[in-house]
Protein backbone atom coordinates (compact mmCIF):
# COMPACT_ATOMS: atom_id res chain seq x y z
CA UNK A 1 0.00 0.00 0.00
CA UNK A 2 1.74 3.39 -1.33
CA UNK A 3 1.29 6.81 0.93
CA UNK A 4 3.53 8.27 3.60
CA UNK A 5 5.69 5.92 5.33
CA UNK A 6 5.97 8.02 8.99
CA UNK A 7 1.81 8.22 7.98
CA UNK A 8 1.31 4.71 7.65
CA UNK A 9 3.49 4.12 10.99
CA UNK A 10 0.03 5.50 12.94
CA UNK A 11 -1.97 4.27 10.72
CA UNK A 12 -1.12 0.30 11.58
CA UNK A 13 -2.95 -0.23 15.21
CA UNK A 14 -0.20 -2.17 15.89
CA UNK A 15 2.60 0.07 15.25
CA UNK A 16 0.61 3.13 16.74
CA UNK A 17 0.59 1.36 19.92
CA UNK A 18 4.02 -0.08 20.54
CA UNK A 19 5.70 3.32 19.43
CA UNK A 20 3.17 5.05 21.91
CA UNK A 21 4.33 1.91 24.74
CA UNK A 22 8.39 2.63 24.09
CA UNK A 23 7.27 6.71 24.31
CA UNK A 24 5.67 5.78 27.41
CA UNK A 25 7.97 3.64 28.93
CA UNK A 26 10.86 6.11 27.91
CA UNK A 27 9.34 8.66 29.65
CA UNK A 28 8.97 7.04 33.02
CA UNK A 29 12.71 6.30 32.64
CA UNK A 30 13.37 9.54 32.15
CA UNK A 31 11.53 10.57 35.11
CA UNK A 32 13.44 8.26 37.34
CA UNK A 33 16.52 9.88 36.21
CA UNK A 34 15.65 13.16 38.08
CA UNK A 35 14.56 11.65 41.18
CA UNK A 36 17.10 11.94 43.67
CA UNK A 37 17.65 9.03 46.35
CA UNK A 38 16.15 10.05 49.78
CA UNK A 39 18.65 11.30 52.10
CA UNK A 40 20.96 13.40 49.76
CA UNK A 41 20.63 16.95 49.20
CA UNK A 42 20.51 18.04 45.32
CA UNK A 43 21.19 21.48 46.02
CA UNK A 44 24.88 20.38 47.09
CA UNK A 45 25.27 17.66 44.39
CA UNK A 46 24.50 20.32 41.99
CA UNK A 47 26.90 22.88 43.54
CA UNK A 48 29.29 20.21 43.30
CA UNK A 49 29.44 18.88 39.97
CA UNK A 50 29.01 22.27 38.68
CA UNK A 51 32.36 23.07 40.33
CA UNK A 52 34.09 20.08 38.68
CA UNK A 53 32.92 21.10 35.84
CA UNK A 54 34.37 24.59 36.11
CA UNK A 55 37.43 23.01 37.11
CA UNK A 56 37.59 20.67 33.78
CA UNK A 57 38.13 17.48 36.67
CA UNK A 58 34.46 16.34 36.01
CA UNK A 59 35.99 12.97 33.98
CA UNK A 60 34.39 10.43 36.02
CA UNK A 61 30.86 11.59 36.21
CA UNK A 62 30.81 12.38 32.46
CA UNK A 63 31.88 9.16 31.64
CA UNK A 64 28.99 7.90 34.68
CA UNK A 65 26.51 9.87 33.30
CA UNK A 66 27.12 9.31 29.42
CA UNK A 67 25.09 5.65 29.30
CA UNK A 68 22.05 6.79 31.76
CA UNK A 69 21.46 10.76 30.84
CA UNK A 70 22.86 12.56 33.31
CA UNK A 71 21.10 9.91 36.40
CA UNK A 72 24.78 10.03 37.95
CA UNK A 73 24.85 13.67 38.82
CA UNK A 74 21.62 13.61 39.99
CA UNK A 75 21.95 10.58 42.52
CA UNK A 76 18.55 9.63 41.36
CA UNK A 77 17.20 6.07 41.81
CA UNK A 78 18.42 4.51 38.03
CA UNK A 79 21.77 5.95 38.64
CA UNK A 80 22.90 2.71 37.63
CA UNK A 81 20.59 2.46 34.80
CA UNK A 82 21.03 -1.04 32.40
CA UNK A 83 25.15 -1.20 32.92
CA UNK A 84 24.81 -4.04 35.82
CA UNK A 85 22.80 -5.87 34.08
CA UNK A 86 25.03 -6.10 30.70
CA UNK A 87 27.89 -6.49 32.85
CA UNK A 88 26.59 -9.33 34.65
CA UNK A 89 25.55 -10.70 31.24
CA UNK A 90 28.98 -10.78 29.57
CA UNK A 91 30.28 -12.92 32.88
CA UNK A 92 27.27 -15.26 32.05
CA UNK A 93 28.08 -15.48 28.60
CA UNK A 94 31.76 -16.26 29.39
CA UNK A 95 31.07 -19.06 32.06
CA UNK A 96 28.49 -21.06 29.59
CA UNK A 97 31.85 -21.32 27.43
CA UNK A 98 34.73 -21.98 30.19
CA UNK A 99 32.25 -24.30 32.54
CA UNK A 100 31.00 -27.63 30.55
CA UNK A 101 27.97 -27.49 33.57
CA UNK A 102 26.89 -24.23 32.38
CA UNK A 103 26.84 -25.01 28.70
CA UNK A 104 24.99 -28.16 29.30
CA UNK A 105 22.31 -26.54 31.22
CA UNK A 106 22.47 -23.72 28.44
CA UNK A 107 21.63 -26.43 25.80
CA UNK A 108 18.25 -28.27 27.88
CA UNK A 109 14.67 -27.79 27.26
CA UNK A 110 14.35 -24.56 29.75
CA UNK A 111 17.88 -24.04 30.51
CA UNK A 112 17.98 -20.89 28.86
CA UNK A 113 15.42 -19.55 31.32
CA UNK A 114 17.52 -20.31 33.98
CA UNK A 115 20.68 -18.75 32.74
CA UNK A 116 18.36 -15.78 32.47
CA UNK A 117 17.47 -16.13 36.22
CA UNK A 118 21.09 -16.46 37.07
CA UNK A 119 22.12 -13.22 35.22
CA UNK A 120 19.45 -11.42 37.19
CA UNK A 121 20.37 -12.84 40.74
CA UNK A 122 23.84 -11.90 39.48
CA UNK A 123 23.04 -8.54 38.00
CA UNK A 124 21.52 -7.70 42.16
CA UNK A 125 24.95 -8.77 43.10
CA UNK A 126 26.81 -6.17 41.22
CA UNK A 127 24.17 -3.23 41.66
CA UNK A 128 24.64 -3.93 45.36
CA UNK A 129 28.26 -3.47 44.70
CA UNK A 130 28.33 -0.54 42.49
CA UNK A 131 25.70 0.95 45.30
CA UNK A 132 28.16 0.98 48.06
CA UNK A 133 30.51 2.13 46.04
CA UNK A 134 28.08 5.09 44.99
CA UNK A 135 27.39 5.64 49.06
CA UNK A 136 31.14 5.70 49.75
CA UNK A 137 31.76 8.26 46.80
CA UNK A 138 28.24 10.22 48.38
CA UNK A 139 30.09 10.39 52.31
CA UNK A 140 32.60 11.96 49.95
CA UNK A 141 30.84 15.29 48.62
CA UNK A 142 30.84 17.70 52.18
CA UNK A 143 26.99 18.56 53.04
CA UNK A 144 25.84 15.94 50.33
CA UNK A 145 24.00 13.81 53.10
CA UNK A 146 21.45 15.02 55.23
CA UNK A 147 20.99 12.13 56.79
CA UNK A 148 22.85 12.13 60.62
CA UNK A 149 22.73 7.97 60.59
CA UNK A 150 25.48 7.01 58.22
CA UNK A 151 24.84 3.41 58.37
CA UNK A 152 20.67 4.07 57.90
CA UNK A 153 21.87 6.25 54.63
CA UNK A 154 24.50 3.96 53.38
CA UNK A 155 21.25 0.64 53.78
CA UNK A 156 19.08 3.11 52.37
CA UNK A 157 20.75 4.46 49.59
CA UNK A 158 21.96 0.83 48.44
CA UNK A 159 18.32 -1.02 48.79
CA UNK A 160 17.21 2.20 46.42
CA UNK A 161 19.54 2.79 43.87
CA UNK A 162 19.27 -1.43 43.54
CA UNK A 163 16.05 -1.58 43.39
CA UNK A 164 16.20 1.54 40.57
CA UNK A 165 18.75 -0.32 38.78
CA UNK A 166 16.31 -4.04 38.39
CA UNK A 167 13.35 -1.73 37.54
CA UNK A 168 15.25 -0.21 34.84
CA UNK A 169 15.73 -3.76 33.59
CA UNK A 170 12.27 -4.89 33.61
CA UNK A 171 11.49 -1.83 31.83
CA UNK A 172 14.04 -2.17 28.63
CA UNK A 173 12.33 -5.85 28.97
CA UNK A 174 9.12 -4.52 28.46
CA UNK A 175 10.01 -2.45 25.28
CA UNK A 176 11.64 -5.45 23.84
CA UNK A 177 8.70 -7.63 24.45
CA UNK A 178 5.87 -4.33 23.62
CA UNK A 179 7.58 -2.06 21.99
CA UNK A 180 9.73 -0.95 19.48
CA UNK A 181 13.63 -2.11 19.00
CA UNK A 182 15.53 -3.92 21.68
CA UNK A 183 14.80 -2.64 25.24
CA UNK A 184 18.28 -2.91 26.90
CA UNK A 185 19.72 -0.73 23.89
CA UNK A 186 16.72 1.87 24.16
CA UNK A 187 17.82 2.70 27.37
CA UNK A 188 20.92 3.52 26.33
CA UNK A 189 19.67 5.77 23.39
CA UNK A 190 17.61 7.44 25.42
CA UNK A 191 19.91 8.39 27.70
CA UNK A 192 22.66 9.66 25.33
CA UNK A 193 19.89 11.59 23.35
CA UNK A 194 18.37 13.32 26.39
CA UNK A 195 22.14 15.02 27.32
CA UNK A 196 21.98 16.39 23.67
CA UNK A 197 19.98 19.65 24.17
CA UNK A 198 22.21 20.54 27.38
CA UNK A 199 25.90 19.82 25.53
CA UNK A 200 24.86 22.18 22.87
CA UNK A 201 23.54 24.53 24.69
CA UNK A 202 27.14 24.30 26.51
CA UNK A 203 28.76 24.24 23.79
CA UNK A 204 27.02 27.85 22.22
CA UNK A 205 28.17 29.59 25.55
CA UNK A 206 31.66 28.20 25.67
CA UNK A 207 31.92 29.73 21.84
CA UNK A 208 30.33 32.83 22.72
CA UNK A 209 33.06 33.03 25.60
CA UNK A 210 35.93 32.08 23.45
CA UNK A 211 36.80 29.15 25.66
CA UNK A 212 35.88 27.35 22.02
CA UNK A 213 37.08 28.64 18.70
CA UNK A 214 33.87 28.90 16.27
CA UNK A 215 36.28 27.57 13.53
CA UNK A 216 36.82 24.24 15.41
CA UNK A 217 33.32 23.60 16.12
CA UNK A 218 32.77 24.10 12.36
CA UNK A 219 35.36 21.72 11.41
CA UNK A 220 34.85 18.88 14.36
CA UNK A 221 31.14 19.17 12.94
CA UNK A 222 31.79 18.64 9.19
CA UNK A 223 34.08 15.48 10.60
CA UNK A 224 31.04 13.76 12.61
CA UNK A 225 28.99 13.83 10.03
CA UNK A 226 31.58 12.33 7.81
CA UNK A 227 31.96 10.22 10.54
CA UNK A 228 27.69 9.33 10.72
CA UNK A 229 28.07 8.48 6.39
CA UNK A 230 31.21 6.03 7.56
CA UNK A 231 29.36 4.78 10.43
CA UNK A 232 26.19 3.88 7.84
CA UNK A 233 28.41 2.73 4.86
CA UNK A 234 30.05 0.19 7.52
CA UNK A 235 26.99 -1.03 9.02
CA UNK A 236 25.62 -1.79 5.43
CA UNK A 237 28.50 -3.69 4.35
CA UNK A 238 28.45 -7.13 4.22
CA UNK A 239 30.44 -10.80 1.98
CA UNK A 240 27.71 -12.80 0.87
CA UNK A 241 28.73 -16.51 1.10
CA UNK A 242 27.15 -18.74 -1.99
CA UNK A 243 25.54 -22.05 -0.89
CA UNK A 244 24.30 -23.88 -3.50
CA UNK A 245 21.66 -27.24 -1.98
CA UNK A 246 21.48 -30.18 -4.22
CA UNK A 247 18.18 -31.67 -5.60
CA UNK A 248 16.49 -34.02 -3.03
CA UNK A 249 13.60 -36.69 -2.19
CA UNK A 250 11.27 -35.91 0.41
CA UNK A 251 8.36 -38.45 0.57
CA UNK A 252 7.24 -38.42 -2.81
CA UNK A 253 8.36 -35.24 -3.83
CA UNK A 254 11.45 -34.02 -5.33
CA UNK A 255 13.19 -30.32 -4.10
CA UNK A 256 14.88 -28.97 -6.70
CA UNK A 257 17.92 -27.15 -6.41
CA UNK A 258 18.55 -24.02 -5.48
CA UNK A 259 21.30 -21.52 -4.44
CA UNK A 260 21.49 -18.89 -1.75
CA UNK A 261 23.46 -17.23 0.17
CA UNK A 262 25.00 -16.39 3.98
CA UNK A 263 25.39 -12.55 4.75
CA UNK A 264 28.04 -12.11 6.84
CA UNK A 265 28.28 -8.98 8.30
CA UNK A 266 31.40 -6.87 7.95
CA UNK A 267 30.13 -5.61 11.69
CA UNK A 268 28.29 -8.28 12.36
CA UNK A 269 27.91 -7.28 16.40
CA UNK A 270 27.10 -3.77 15.66
CA UNK A 271 26.91 -1.68 18.55
CA UNK A 272 27.17 -4.57 21.35
CA UNK A 273 31.15 -4.49 21.61
CA UNK A 274 30.83 -1.30 22.44
CA UNK A 275 28.56 -1.75 25.00
CA UNK A 276 30.19 -4.46 26.73
CA UNK A 277 33.88 -2.82 26.87
CA UNK A 278 32.17 0.28 28.45
CA UNK A 279 30.05 -1.80 30.60
CA UNK A 280 32.82 -4.07 31.76
CA UNK A 281 35.44 -1.02 32.55
CA UNK A 282 32.58 0.81 34.37
CA UNK A 283 33.05 -1.49 37.81
CA UNK A 284 36.66 -1.08 38.53
CA UNK A 285 36.45 2.77 37.32
CA UNK A 286 33.83 3.20 40.12
CA UNK A 287 35.44 0.99 42.74
CA UNK A 288 38.71 2.63 41.92
CA UNK A 289 37.32 6.28 41.75
CA UNK A 290 35.34 5.45 45.28
CA UNK A 291 38.13 4.34 47.29
CA UNK A 292 40.87 7.27 45.56
CA UNK A 293 37.82 9.94 47.13
CA UNK A 294 38.92 9.00 50.97
CA UNK A 295 41.72 10.74 52.58
CA UNK A 296 43.48 7.48 53.69
CA UNK A 297 43.27 5.38 50.45
CA UNK A 298 46.41 3.77 49.36
CA UNK A 299 48.60 4.99 46.75
CA UNK A 300 47.96 1.73 44.35
CA UNK A 301 43.98 2.76 44.53
CA UNK A 302 44.79 6.38 43.24
CA UNK A 303 47.25 5.13 41.20
CA UNK A 304 44.41 2.75 39.46
CA UNK A 305 41.68 5.64 39.24
CA UNK A 306 44.42 7.90 37.67
CA UNK A 307 44.89 5.07 34.67
CA UNK A 308 40.88 4.80 34.34
CA UNK A 309 40.29 8.07 34.10
CA UNK A 310 38.31 7.75 30.80
CA UNK A 311 40.22 10.33 29.18
CA UNK A 312 43.16 9.06 30.21
CA UNK A 313 45.87 6.79 27.43
CA UNK A 314 45.60 3.55 29.65
CA UNK A 315 41.88 3.79 29.96
CA UNK A 316 41.51 4.59 26.05
CA UNK A 317 44.19 1.57 25.18
CA UNK A 318 41.95 -0.80 27.58
CA UNK A 319 38.89 0.41 25.73
CA UNK A 320 40.48 -0.40 22.43
CA UNK A 321 41.65 -3.78 23.30
CA UNK A 322 38.25 -5.03 24.91
CA UNK A 323 35.90 -3.80 21.25
CA UNK A 324 38.17 -6.02 19.36
CA UNK A 325 38.10 -8.79 22.20
CA UNK A 326 34.09 -8.33 22.63
CA UNK A 327 33.99 -8.11 18.28
CA UNK A 328 35.72 -11.65 18.26
CA UNK A 329 33.67 -13.18 21.46
CA UNK A 330 30.04 -11.83 20.07
CA UNK A 331 30.75 -12.87 16.70
CA UNK A 332 32.07 -16.22 17.33
CA UNK A 333 28.68 -17.04 20.16
CA UNK A 334 26.23 -15.70 17.20
CA UNK A 335 27.61 -16.87 14.19
CA UNK A 336 29.43 -20.24 14.96
CA UNK A 337 30.70 -21.53 12.31
CA UNK A 338 30.86 -25.18 13.35
CA UNK A 339 26.76 -24.84 13.84
CA UNK A 340 26.49 -23.18 10.63
CA UNK A 341 28.48 -25.65 8.27
CA UNK A 342 26.35 -28.42 10.30
CA UNK A 343 23.39 -26.92 9.26
CA UNK A 344 24.33 -26.46 5.37
CA UNK A 345 25.71 -29.83 5.44
CA UNK A 346 22.26 -31.68 7.30
CA UNK A 347 20.44 -29.67 4.39
CA UNK A 348 22.73 -31.17 1.46
CA UNK A 349 24.60 -27.75 0.67
CA UNK A 350 27.90 -26.81 -0.08
CA UNK A 351 29.70 -23.85 -0.57
CA UNK A 352 31.15 -23.81 -4.55
CA UNK A 353 34.97 -24.32 -4.83
CA UNK A 354 34.83 -25.58 -0.95
CA UNK A 355 34.94 -29.24 0.09
CA UNK A 356 32.64 -29.90 2.34
CA UNK A 357 34.65 -31.05 5.27
CA UNK A 358 36.52 -27.64 4.78
CA UNK A 359 33.87 -25.79 5.38
CA UNK A 360 34.11 -25.09 8.97
CA UNK A 361 37.35 -24.17 7.96
CA UNK A 362 36.64 -21.45 5.79
CA UNK A 363 33.70 -19.84 7.14
CA UNK A 364 36.04 -19.51 10.13
CA UNK A 365 38.76 -17.96 7.81
CA UNK A 366 36.15 -15.26 5.93
CA UNK A 367 34.78 -14.53 9.76
CA UNK A 368 38.24 -13.41 10.68
CA UNK A 369 39.20 -11.34 8.22
CA UNK A 370 35.77 -9.65 8.55
CA UNK A 371 35.88 -9.16 12.10
CA UNK A 372 39.18 -7.33 12.87
CA UNK A 373 38.81 -4.94 10.42
CA UNK A 374 35.27 -3.90 11.67
CA UNK A 375 36.53 -4.12 15.36
CA UNK A 376 39.46 -1.65 14.76
CA UNK A 377 36.81 0.77 13.12
CA UNK A 378 34.62 0.39 16.10
CA UNK A 379 37.58 1.17 18.38
CA UNK A 380 38.82 3.98 16.01
CA UNK A 381 35.60 5.56 16.25
CA UNK A 382 35.34 4.62 20.06
CA UNK A 383 38.39 7.20 20.38
CA UNK A 384 37.62 10.01 18.52
CA UNK A 385 35.95 12.42 21.85
CA UNK A 386 39.14 11.88 23.27
CA UNK A 387 40.96 13.12 20.41
CA UNK A 388 38.53 15.87 19.59
CA UNK A 389 38.99 17.00 23.33
CA UNK A 390 42.59 16.92 22.92
CA UNK A 391 43.27 18.48 20.20
CA UNK A 392 40.74 21.00 20.10
CA UNK A 393 39.89 21.27 23.48
CA UNK A 394 36.26 20.32 23.47
CA UNK A 395 34.67 19.84 27.25
CA UNK A 396 34.37 15.89 27.85
CA UNK A 397 30.54 16.35 28.30
CA UNK A 398 30.46 17.58 24.80
CA UNK A 399 32.91 15.61 22.61
CA UNK A 400 31.58 12.12 24.50
CA UNK A 401 28.20 12.92 22.89
CA UNK A 402 28.93 14.43 19.72
CA UNK A 403 30.73 11.54 18.63
CA UNK A 404 33.00 8.21 19.40
CA UNK A 405 30.15 5.60 21.47
CA UNK A 406 27.37 7.51 21.57
CA UNK A 407 27.62 8.53 17.22
CA UNK A 408 27.72 4.76 16.82
CA UNK A 409 25.04 3.47 19.94
CA UNK A 410 22.90 5.69 18.13
CA UNK A 411 23.41 4.71 14.63
CA UNK A 412 23.20 1.00 15.50
CA UNK A 413 20.20 1.79 17.31
CA UNK A 414 18.27 3.77 14.93
CA UNK A 415 19.08 1.24 12.38
CA UNK A 416 17.87 -1.82 14.28
CA UNK A 417 15.10 -0.28 15.16
CA UNK A 418 14.35 0.96 11.73
CA UNK A 419 14.50 -2.54 10.48
CA UNK A 420 11.57 -3.83 13.07
CA UNK A 421 9.59 -0.86 11.98
CA UNK A 422 10.37 -1.75 7.96
CA UNK A 423 9.18 -5.47 9.01
CA UNK A 424 6.29 -4.31 10.60
CA UNK A 425 5.27 -2.30 7.98
CA UNK A 426 5.63 -5.09 4.96
CA UNK A 427 3.81 -7.53 7.28
CA UNK A 428 0.37 -5.49 7.12
CA UNK A 429 1.27 -4.77 2.97
CA UNK A 430 2.29 -0.73 3.30
CA UNK A 431 5.86 0.58 2.14
CA UNK A 432 8.57 0.66 4.13
CA UNK A 433 10.76 3.38 5.60
CA UNK A 434 13.32 3.40 3.04
CA UNK A 435 13.19 2.94 -0.72
CA UNK A 436 11.52 -0.19 -2.03
CA UNK A 437 10.79 -1.15 1.62
CA UNK A 438 14.10 -2.44 2.85
CA UNK A 439 17.41 -0.85 4.04
CA UNK A 440 20.32 -1.46 1.05
CA UNK A 441 22.98 -3.46 2.26
CA UNK A 442 26.21 -3.49 -0.12
CA UNK A 443 28.52 -6.59 -1.30
CA UNK A 444 31.61 -7.00 -0.44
Amino acid sequence: MAGNPIVNMFKVKEIRERLFFTFLILAVFRLGSVLTVPGIDANVLIKYFDDLAAQNNNAFASYMDFFVGGAFSNFSVFMLGVMPFISMQIIMQLAVIIFPSLKRLSQEDGGQRKIAQYTRVGTIVVCIIQAWGMSVYANSIPGCIVLENKAAFRALFMLTVTTGAMITVWLGDQITARGIGNGVSMMIFAGIVARLPNAIVELAQKVGTGEVQLVFVILVVIMFIAIIALVIYEESGQRKIPVHYAKRVVGRKMYGGQSTYIPFKVNSSNVIPLIFASSILTLPLTVAQTFAQGQNSARWISSVARVLTPNGLWYNILLVVLIIFFAYFYTQVTLNPTEIAKNIRENGGSIPGVRTDKTEEYLTKILNRLILPGALFLALIAIIPTIVQKLFGFPQSISQLMGGTSLIIMIGVDLDTMSQVEALLKMHHHDGLTKKGKIRSRSL
